[in-house]
């Protein structure tokens, strides 16, 4: 098993709710998420950067 620190870029979502659907969804994509934290937002561009810790299990 190993970590990763990663950074997605997720579409802002209408509802709180949808945005940690979305968040969770993309960083599954990438290993099981630890821990994740929105550390920016664009407005213009209607996106959030997440930044997460993932683990992934080695095949």
């Amino acid at each position: 098993m190993t970590t990763h620190f990663i950074t997605a870029e997720i579409d802002l979502q209408e509802t709180p709710t949808e945005l940690e659907k979305a968040i969770t969804a993309e960083l599954d994509k990438q290993g099981e998420p630890l821990r994740w934290a929105i550390t920016a937002v664009d407005a213009q561009t209607g996106k959030a950067t997440v930044e997460a810790v993932v683990t992934k299990t080695e095949d």
